[in-house]
């Protein structure tokens, strides 16, 4: 079984998280500060072989109620990435997890220039873990 690659998609950054071989725990990897759409996906592409990725998690924003906020740039991204990495793209509620990532670092006291370089990191481990633990629970594993 491959891994789970979460994504939490911005304007300015992506921060992306991997799942371990058994797709039980999610861990925070790394976030990519966007250049262009040619040098982004090259590095995801890159990062898919190198971790054995199977299928793609992207976080999305909801509504209160549970409606997806359409924005073109996570549309387009979506379309690009099936389209350029041959994967399965699965989008998954990112509501709060921001907020959840922000709380996480302040507990760990950790100074706001740190929070702003690693926080992208954290919401795409939580979207991922979410997605995870949802899956686990589904599948009863």
């Amino acid at each position: 079984m491959g891994r789970f690659l979460g994504i939490d998609l911005g304007t300015k950054r992506i921060g992306l998280a991997i799942s371990d071989g058994l797709g039980a725990t999610a861990q925070g990897l790394e976030v990519l500060e966007r250049k262009n759409k040619e040098k982004d996906f090259s590095f995801l592409k890159d990062l898919i072989k190198k971790y054995n990725i199977d299928k793609i998690i992207v976080g999305i924003p909801l509504h209160k109620d549970g409606k997806f906020r359409e924005y073109p740039y996570i549309i387009n991204f979506i379309r690009d990435l099936e389209k350029r990495l041959g994967l399965p793209v699965e989008l998954w509620d990112e509501r709060f997890t921001t907020k959840e990532a922000e709380k996480v670092l302040l507990n760990a006291e950790m100074s706001r220039k740190k929070r702003k370089k690693v926080i992208d990191k954290i919401s795409a481990q939580l979207i991922l873990q979410s997605y995870l633990d949802y899956r686990r629970g589904r599948d009863g594993l």
